[in-house]
């Protein structure tokens, strides 16, 4: 999709954060937007910040765990823009527990948002994408859907989980007009561990005020602008493996580099920060 001038994307998410920026960087390519959020006003602030670009941007109010309210708001983008050429899957959730004490609510609403929500949002959106000569599906994965850490075992499921649908999807895909990305950020300056369902991480000392200080001072690198900006570029060079982040780059090299022994020494550091 090298030019993305006069397309429709929709994309989940985009009350903050990475999906707010893809609103923003797209409109700005003069794509018009559909934004979908449980965050009303996050959404009418992204709205505001694109404002006044000549852009239709529409904003709905939907929970992509919801498979019903997913495929309405398909259903309405291509209403109210007349077609849709890409969905971006980006709503994501976090929960930092052992997978033996994580309650089975827990595991429920993290599968069924960051799971069941890319899921939903492929197959709502599929028909119409196939109607378009060129278009797009991009589902966030992360630097957790290429190796693991203690205490995020349940995200980790869903992300790995997330990889394997769309590297399948890819290949079905292949000779067809829809292209499909899978993202893998790596620490990006969001409130996703703010808003995280927050138990214990494997440093046991650490409580969560503690825990996101830690994270927005050593481990996110990348800015949600940044974050977007190399989202974008990817989807024009139709790439299916997007890396967002230099620390993506370098911790995919050391799992490939190491592929056992990597996955011990993440865990030990992981402890010890």
């Amino acid at each position: 999709m090298e030019d993305l001038g006069g397309k429709a994307a929709a994309i989940t998410g985009a009350a903050s954060g990475i999906g707010r920026m893809l609103a923003v960087k797209l409109a700005k390519e003069g794509c018009s937007v559909a934004m979908a959020d449980i965050d009303e006003d996050g959404l009418d602030q992204t709205a505001a910040m694109i404002d006044g670009s000549g852009i239709k941007v529409t904003a709905h109010v939907v929970d992509v765990a919801d498979r019903d309210q997913v495929y309405k708001w398909a259903d309405d983008v291509v209403s109210k823009h007349g077609r849709v050429d890409m969905i971006v899957n980006n709503a994501g959730v976090g929960v930092a527990e052992t997978i033996e004490d994580i309650t089975y609510d827990d595991l429920e609403w993290i599968v069924n948002i960051n799971l069941w929500g890319v899921i939903y949002g492929t197959k709502a959106f599929l028909p119409y994408l196939k109607q378009r000569p060129d278009a797009q599906i991009v589902n966030l994965s992360s630097l957790f859907g290429i190796f693991t850490v203690p205490n995020a075992g349940a995200y980790c499921t869903t992300k790995y989980a997330v990889r394997g649908f769309t590297e399948t999807l890819a290949q079905e895909l292949k000779h067809t007009s829809v292209r499909v990305s899978c993202v893998h950020p790596g620490g990006i300056k969001t409130n996703i561990l703010k808003n995280t369902r927050f138990y214990k991480v494997a440093d046991s000392s650490m409580d969560h005020e503690r825990a996101i200080k830690n994270f927005d001072r050593s481990i996110a690198w990348t800015s949600p602008e940044k974050a977007a900006s190399i989202i974008i570029s990817g989807i024009k060079k139709n790439k299916s493996r997007i890396m967002v982040g230099p620390d993506a780059y370098i911790y995919d090299f050391l799992k490939r580099l190491f592929p056992v022994g990597f996955q011990w020494l993440i865990g030990l550091g992981v402890k010890r920060t």
